[in-house]
């Protein structure tokens, strides 16, 4: 076996690991908050020795840190399509539509994030508050194409932007509280809201 194979496979072995950790604690997390969370019930739910968790992450907050980038690090993309859209009305059936698929597919992920946004560990809050920035610059860059952005100044279209993002996050909760049974509902209320932001912003300079 060559050697290049034998670091490959124990790559792959490691991040095995380290993924199983990852889940370990998000379904840890369904029944508790991160400040409370040791890192033994992780490896102890995982079946590995505490030591193996150091090779993987600094602390449970280290831990936290990579939920948040793998919930919603990957979205920047989807969300960009989304705004890609033209024509307010296929725009915002498409962005309310990717939050209600976002809690379908991924409750346990989304229910981390709406905790951890105010929760108590100082470094997941700031990965949660610089991840929904980096997503309110793309709204407001996506907007800022558009003709009706004509006479914006670039804290208005920041601060319509930050509306947007702060919109969507109350839409992925109310997802998650409302249930499937709930959930025409609760699109139905996300786009009204959508629809007025784009009233308003039609008429932000009269």
């Amino acid at each position: 076996m060559s050697h290049s194979h034998t670091v490959g496979v124990r790559q792959a072995q490691k991040q095995k690991t380290r993924q199983a950790l990852l889940d370990a604690a998000l379904q840890l997390l369904e029944e508790q908050s991160l400040s409370s969370l040791g890192l033994r019930e992780v490896t102890r739910a995982v079946g590995v020795a505490p030591t193996a968790f150091y090779r993987h992450f600094r602390d449970t907050a280290d831990l936290g840190v990579a939920l948040v980038e793998q919930t919603l690090g990957s979205l920047h993309a989807t969300i960009g399509e989304a705004l890609a859209e033209s024509g307010d009305g296929v725009r915002i059936d498409r962005t309310v539509a990717l939050i209600a698929e976002l809690v379908r597919t991924s409750p346990a992920h989304v229910r981390f994030i709406a905790r951890e946004r105010h929760g108590g560990v100082q470094p997941v809050r700031e990965a949660i508050g610089a991840q929904l920035r980096r997503f309110a610059d793309e709204v407001a860059a996506a907007f800022a194409r558009e003709p009706e952005a004509a006479g914006w100044s670039e804290a208005d279209l920041r601060m319509l932007a930050g509306v947007y993002v702060d919109l969507m996050v109350m839409t992925a909760c109310a997802f998650l509280e409302a249930g499937p049974e709930g959930e025409e509902q609760v699109s139905s209320a996300a786009r009204r809201q959508l629809r007025l932001m784009s009233l308003g912003r039609r008429h932000w300079l009269d």
